[in-house]
C-alpha cells in the first residue's frame, strides 16, 4: 500500500509537470502550447502559426495527465507507464519535427534554442515512468480450487433421474 501511495505521489507530480510545460519556452522563447499539434503529424512540419490553446501540445500531455490520474485511482502500473510513455514521446516527436524545420537543434542560453519546457516535459515522463515503477499495483486475486471430494453442481448425472423400483 505505501508503494501504491508513494508511486501515485510520483506519477501525479509527473502529470502536473507534463501540464505545465507547454507553458514554458520550448525552443527560442516560444512556449509549447503556441506549437499546432497536427504540425507534428503534417509533411511540412513546425511552422510559426500559433495554435488555439487546445489544439496545441497541452492536449497530449493534458490526455497523459488524465490517465495518470486514472491510473492513481486504479493503482495501475500499465496506466501510469502509458502516461509516461505518451509524454515523452510527444516531447521528442516534437523535437523531431522543430529540428527537420530549423535544420538542427540548439541548447543556448538566454532563451536561445532549447528551453526549459522541453527539459520538464522530459523529466514529467521520467516522473511518470518511475512512478509506474514504484507501484505495486493491484492485488492479484488468487483462484479458489474446490475440494476434490466436493461434488460438482453442473455433473450431469447428480441430476439424471434415478432408476425407478417399481416392478
Amino acid at each position: 500500500m505505501i508503494r501504491n501511495t508513494i508511486g501515485s505521489l510520483i506519477g501525479l507530480l509527473g502529470a502536473a509537470a507534463a501540464v505545465w510545460s507547454p507553458f514554458r519556452a520550448w525552443y527560442d522563447g516560444r512556449p509549447g502550447r503556441d506549437y499546432r499539434i497536427e504540425e507534428l503529424f503534417a509533411g511540412s512540419g513546425v511552422t510559426d502559426d500559433r495554435a488555439a490553446l487546445l489544439g496545441s501540445l497541452l492536449l497530449p500531455f493534458l490526455f497523459a495527465a488524465l490517465v495518470a490520474l486514472l491510473a492513481a485511482v486504479r493503482r495501475s502500473r500499465l496506466l501510469m507507464a502509458f502516461a509516461g510513455v505518451v509524454v515523452l514521446g510527444f516531447a521528442v516527436l516534437w523535437m523531431v519535427r522543430q529540428g527537420q524545420a530549423a535544420g538542427g537543434l540548439s541548447v543556448g542560453i538566454e532563451g536561445i534554442g532549447i528551453g526549459v519546457g522541453v527539459a520538464t516535459a522530459f523529466g514529467a515522463g521520467a516522473l511518470l515512468l518511475l512512478g509506474a515503477a514504484v507501484m505495486r499495483g493491484r492485488p492479484r486475486r488468487a483462484r479458489r480450487e474446490l475440494p476434490r471430494d466436493t461434488v460438482d453442481p453442473v455433473d450431469p448425472r447428480r441430476w439424471a433421474a434415478a432408476p425407478s423400483q417399481d416392478h
